[in-house]
């Protein structure tokens, strides 16, 4: 083999061993609060599925849709959603830009108030799964109306009298062509859980006693009756 077809055949080497490194780290995580276990991080994706779709090229875009998750796709499962055609991020479903899918546990102000000792500082808990891996586009109709299918199915549940698949192609037509699904497989899976783990037990205890007494906030119906009497 000639000198210069060796050297080309090791850069390709490389630029394909490049393309199958993990997406780099998304989240900062001190060692107590780091969660490696995939299945139970697989769990809480599966709970707390209304995700943020995060992409930074050429700048900063979020989108905030449903997701749903495969977990036979890859090393840590794979994620779809969709979103809108004219929306500018899907034109970085390439499958070469870095997105980051974030899924949101509950969260809570934590006082001091709460503990044994109180020689301490307000903080808040919270729990978040970031997924990152390069988003793949879903153009052909009969795949989007699967996506579609499968979403509705996840969230209207099985008990559901909602028939998607018999709505006519008149209509579903229309709204397929103004949305690009994707498909991500997922190339690195963080969990970050601060939860107050790694205090004493009576702290902990006296932590859910007084999360258990906390005011919630408003609900879904509350927030919602509250916004439709301010745009009145």
């Amino acid at each position: 083999m000639k000198r210069r077809d060796l050297l080309l055949s090791l850069a390709i080497a490389g630029l394909e061993l490049d393309a199958q490194e993990p997406a780099p780290e998304s989240l900062y995580i001190p060692k107590p609060q780091l969660v490696e276990d995939r299945r139970f991080l697989q769990d809480f994706m599966d709970e707390f599925a209304f995700a943020d779709l995060i992409t930074a090229d050429p700048g900063i875009r979020i989108t905030h849709i449903p997701v749903i998750l495969d977990r036979t796709g890859g090393q840590y499962g794979k994620v779809s959603g969709h979103i809108a055609r004219h929306n500018p991020q899907s034109q970085l479903f390439d499958g070469k830009q870095t997105a980051v899918v974030v899924f949101r546990g509950p969260n809570s102000y934590i006082s001091p108030q709460w503990y044994r000792k109180q020689e301490a500082v307000p903080t808040w808990n919270f729990a978040v799964v970031h997924a990152s891996g390069r988003p793949r586009p879903i153009t052909n109709r009969n795949d989007i109306h699967d996506l579609l299918a499968k979403l509705i199915h996840k969230f209207e549940g099985a008990d559901s009298a909602y028939e998607f698949a018999k709505l006519p192609d008149s209509f579903t037509n229309g709204l397929i062509a103004g949305v690009i699904g994707f498909e991500m497989e997922i190339e690195r899976l963080e969990g970050k859980f601060k939860l107050g783990q790694e205090r004493s037990e009576a702290d902990r205890q006296a932590l859910l006693k007084n999360l258990r007494a906390a005011k919630a906030g408003p609900s879904m119906y509350e927030f919602t009756e509250a916004f439709y009497k301010h745009l009145s």
